[in-house]
């Protein structure tokens, strides 16, 4: 069966800037679009014309280099903002601008102070005006995952109609449930006329952990496009990450889906970002971070050793890393032990291992990872404490 692409929107120069700290110059930005762009990714989201002239910069010169990737600008429904982005898009080869506004109560209420008729009226506008400009206009409807879904299924009635090519649902508050997300994407594709003619997408935040598990919920139920940002950096508690929906597909062929995304370059350009970035990837981060290919616990060493498969979902050289890593430690047993010796030269027989092991055990309770310095010194000690050990 011919697996449906879901396209992969990037917005690690937009919305994963905005971490605290993180702020990326015009030639950081130009060095990591360009390895998107080889990467795969489909669409770049390459920052918020309006809000700077730093930014407006960066889109307009993004816009010059990227080969193949969508380049998109990010408005508000405002007329200024959707010209500016237009002017910083002028060289794109395939530009998009990308307008919205809230939709929720909240936002209607509380942010905006208005009524469910005046952002209709709104939303509106702002695709209309953004279609004179650019043929591939994405609609957002900010705080979708807490609006309504027969109101949020008329506002992007709307603005199908007024020209959008692209429906953005965001959970923008990271509040829904994997289960609510699913439902909520499939309300749209049951209940909105012109919905076929479209592309709906996923958006989701981390606050409750659960973005990249709704993103998934949505695609499953028919949304062929994922925002997402690379080691899932992004406002508060950060977006979906790129890598773990690209090989959350890989994986689990049966649903049929797929990217475009170069896997074998994800550890690559994960360490370009959070270099670029100064924003350290936690060791347990999954897919690229430093112990995802790493065991520790003899264990599971033993398995791996024996066959990869038995602890490992994932060939490591299908995300760039070159091997797993057996990390010995106070856990470690002996079939980790005689794996490093080997690796640094010394084919141990059961019997040498057995004393070499007592040996390790005093090193590995003082320290909190042997490394291959050690075991020579380990069997060095062993040879003077035990005559022709070796022979």
């Amino acid at each position: 069966m011919n697996r449906e692409k879901v396209q992969i929107f990037d917005t690690t120069l937009r919305d994963g800037e905005q971490v605290p700290g993180c702020k990326l110059d015009t030639k950081q930005k130009l060095v990591i679009a360009n390895r998107l762009d080889e990467m795969g990714v489909d669409i770049i989201e390459a920052g918020f014309p309006v809000s700077s002239p730093g930014d407006f910069l960066s889109v307009s010169e993004i816009s010059k280099v990227v080969k193949n990737a969508v380049v998109c600008g990010l408005t508000r429904a405002v007329k200024n903002d959707i010209d500016v982005a237009a002017e910083a898009l002028k060289y794109a080869k395939r530009p998009r601008i990308h307008t919205g506004i809230g939709t929720s109560e909240s936002h209607i209420i509380h942010k905006l102070n208005t009524t469910r008729e005046d952002i209709i009226a709104r939303a509106k506008f702002a695709v209309s005006h953004a279609k004179s400009y650019v043929e591939d206009v994405e609609f957002y409807a900010e705080d979708a995952g807490r609006t309504d879904n027969e109101f949020l299924a008329r506002v992007c009635e709307e603005v199908i109609k007024s020209g959008a090519t692209v429906l953005n649902i965001p959970d923008t508050t990271g509040y829904c449930l994997p289960e609510e997300y699913g439902a909520k994407i499939k309300y749209l594709k049951e209940n909105v006329k012109g919905i076929e003619n479209v592309i709906l997408s996923c958006h989701c935040h981390n606050d409750l952990g659960m973005a990249t598990a709704n993103s998934i919920a949505g695609a499953i139920n028919g949304a062929r496009q994922i925002e997402c940002t690379i080691n899932g950096i992004g406002e508060r508690a950060g977006n979906t990450a790129l890598e773990e929906v690209v090989m959350i597909f890989k994986q689990h062929p049966y649903l049929n889906l797929d990217t475009n995304i170069n896997t074998r370059q994800l550890n690559e350009m994960s360490r370009l970002v959070s270099e670029s970035m100064g924003m350290m990837v936690q060791p347990n981060k999954a897919i690229v971070g430093a112990n995802a290919f790493a065991h520790s616990s003899g264990i599971h060493q033993d398995g791996v050793i024996k066959n990869r498969a038995t602890y490992e979902i994932m060939d490591p050289l299908d995300v760039g890393v070159n091997e797993s890593s057996i990390v010995l430690t106070a856990r470690s047993g002996r079939a980790a032990l005689a794996y490093r010796a080997k690796k640094v030269g010394y084919e141990l027989t059961k019997v040498q291992l057995d004393v070499v092991y007592v040996e390790f055990l005093k090193f590995a309770d003082i320290k909190k990872e042997v490394i291959d310095d050690d075991i020579h010194q380990i069997i060095e000690v062993c040879i003077m404490n035990k005559e022709m050990l070796l022979n």
